[in-house]
């Protein structure tokens, strides 16, 4: 199956979370950037608030790839404790990273959410989207993170995924909704006929009309 787009996807995905559909303890959770035009067609086809969870991987000196942990959105920092200790890293040098990513996660933190405060996350069924998982490596940085923060259920929810990534995140979440596994994978772009870069000042007008909805829909009830 080819997606025409992102928003295509977004679309096609809502479909398989309807069970989700106007309860009021769902929060959907955007991996920016390419996540972010997804998860806001998931959360309009919902009745859920749409906002972002801003993850950066902290990687191992000298192998940028290979994650030591994350921080996240909310102040979170997760360590992965077995490459800490297998590669015998010091405090100063995870430090260092962390500064380094911290930099550019508050910088998009400004510019995706302005002045509004983080979300809660505690107690609530929360939905993390993304646009598509090869190795899932910046979603289980999110997976890590949102975990301590305590939601009473985990989905984990994309339009294409790698069949083996997904089978993998099942053990580490409440649910896994990828909504199509194709096989051969090779990437997530392969998937969508358009694919382009999504843009910050994208992301920040998704998130903003997703809470003029949000605001409207309060008005409403």
């Amino acid at each position: 199956m080819l997606y025409k787009n992102r928003t295509a996807a977004g679309q096609f995905l809502a479909k398989e979370l309807a069970a989700y559909a106007n309860r009021p303890d769902v929060l959907v959770l955007a991996l920016p950037r390419g996540g972010v035009p997804v998860a806001f067609e998931v959360a309009k086809a919902l009745n859920a608030p749409l906002d972002v969870f801003v993850v950066r991987k902290l990687g191992v000196p000298d192998q940028p790839e290979l994650a030591m942990g994350a921080i996240a959105s909310g102040g979170v920092r997760v360590l992965n404790q077995d490459i800490v200790r297998s590669l015998r890293l010091t405090e100063t040098e995870i430090s260092r990273e962390e500064a380094k990513q911290r930099q550019e996660l508050e910088r998009r933190e400004r510019l995706y959410r302005g002045n509004r405060p983080f979300p809660v996350i505690r107690g609530r069924t929360v939905i993390v989207v993304d646009d598509g998982l090869a190795t899932g490596a910046t979603m289980r940085a999110a997976i890590m993170a949102l975990l301590t923060q305590q939601p009473a259920r985990l989905v984990v929810a994309v339009p294409v995924a790698a069949p083996q990534t997904c089978q993998e995140l099942e053990s580490e979440v409440d649910e896994v909704v990828c909504a199509v596994t194709p096989t051969p994978f090779y990437s997530v772009g392969l998937w969508y006929e358009n694919f382009p870069q999504t843009s910050d000042e994208e992301v920040r007008s998704l998130l903003e009309k997703a809470a003029k909805r949000d605001r409207e829909s309060a008005i409403h009830v």
